[in-house]
């Protein structure tokens, strides 16, 4: 007979090896819908932070995606390439760079529109699905010491009633 220990060290029992493949399979699936933007899952994140904040310096869209400069710095580059955004020195200084929409860049976002009902379709899930598991994935995040900064309907989930949303 198995025990709970034993059972423990079973692959299928494991968080770690399910939060893999479902990641490599959600964004497998994004992958065509994200081919009629030209762009990547990556680059689709990028404009995805963008398209709530522009301009805004590498070091900020950095903090946002949880991502470091030296991945997001060549991903910049080629949608530069693309004609979706600029980067420019930011006045008085020199050492941080600016990233803003071009208006190809700001009109893509009409064509991303789509992007999530399309994708909530593929997957089988409803909105409110998406919100849990977004929650869910939130708390995993924030258990490992990892801050991302909190969405307006995120931090309106984290007031008490009569406080001010952040």
């Amino acid at each position: 007979m198995t025990t709970t220990l034993d059972d423990d060290l079973l692959l299928e029992r494991q968080l770690c090896f399910a939060l893999s493949v479902a990641s490599r399979s959600v964004v497998g699936a994004y992958r065509p819908v994200l081919e009629q933007l030209d762009l990547t899952h990556p680059q689709y994140l990028v404009m995805l932070a963008l398209w709530e904040k522009s301009p805004r310096t590498v070091r900020d869209l950095g903090r946002a995606l949880a991502m470091e400069s030296a991945t997001l710095s060549p991903m910049l580059k080629r949608l530069e390439a693309q004609g979706l955004l600029t980067r420019t020195r930011v006045p008085g200084n020199e050492r941080a760079l600016a990233v803003g929409l071009t208006q190809a860049g700001r009109n893509l976002r009409s064509a991303a529109r789509q992007v999530p009902a399309t994708m909530m379709e593929r997957l089988g899930l409803t909105r409110e699905q998406v919100e849990a598991l977004n929650d869910a994935m939130h708390s995993i995040i924030r258990a490992t010491g990892t801050e991302l900064p909190g969405s307006p309907r995120t931090d309106a989930v984290r007031t008490t009633p009569g406080e001010t949303p952040r």
